[in-house]
């Protein structure tokens, strides 16, 4: 295999993927699978890559799997030796860096993964909707740890890098565009650059649809 190949879905969290492979100029195959929610069968041929069965899932070109979206971001830059990502070793702003890639996978992403159908987790449905509703009122409180913590233009300041590309999936998805001008205009104001690059646009564009829209 001479491309990468990722297997995702418009409105999930393979744009993050899909927007890091088209900016870095790489081969890729575009797997797009049904509802894995709704399909037994989509679950059961992604858990032969992934056993998860979730995205973003990435087949490498020598036929290896990645998952994570952290891992796969730090791979990528890896295999192709650019810095314009990821900071590198030895730059002021590697430690915050990150940090804040893993701020956003193991805190800020789980709560969408918690919301998608809370019933996964809780079942009984009046505690399904509390549960829902915790998880809401404790995704806002990290949004605003996030907005506290932004720089400008991005995210680290002056410099460009993939902590970009991963917040701007969330808040693509997270809350329709009115409210969040609104309600957090730092943070509208750094989805509008984001989509300033075409190559970011088209991924997040097809990835969002403002699944979660508020």
């Amino acid at each position: 295999m001479d491309q990468y190949r990722l297997f995702g879905r418009p409105g999930w969290g393979s744009a993050i993927v899909e927007a890091q492979l088209a900016a870095l100029g790489l081969p890729f195959e575009y797997v797009e699978l049904p509802d894995l929610f709704a399909s037994e069968e989509a679950r059961r041929n992604l858990a032969h890559y992934n056993s998860l069965a979730q995205v973003p899932t990435l087949q490498l070109p020598d036929g290896s799997v990645l998952t994570e979206s952290a891992a796969i971001t730090l791979h990528l830059v890896d295999a192709t030796g650019r810095d314009d990502f990821v900071p590198p070793a030895a730059h002021a702003s590697r430690p915050q860096f990150l940090r804040w890639l893993v701020f956003l996978v193991a805190n800020v992403y789980p709560t969408f993964t918690y919301a998608d159908d809370p019933r996964r987790f809780v079942h009984d449905e009046a505690a399904a909707k509390a549960f829902d509703a915790a998880v809401g009122e404790y995704r806002r409180r990290l949004w605003r740890i996030v907005e506290a913590a932004a720089g400008a233009p991005w995210f680290l300041g002056e410099r460009f890098s993939a902590a970009d590309i991963m917040l701007s999936f969330p808040l693509e998805v997270a809350t329709a565009r009115a409210r969040l001008n609104a309600s957090r205009p730092n943070l509208f104001g750094f989805l509008h650059r984001i989509h300033a690059r075409p190559a970011y646009r088209r991924a997040l564009e097809k990835g969002g649809a403002y699944r979660y829209a508020e």
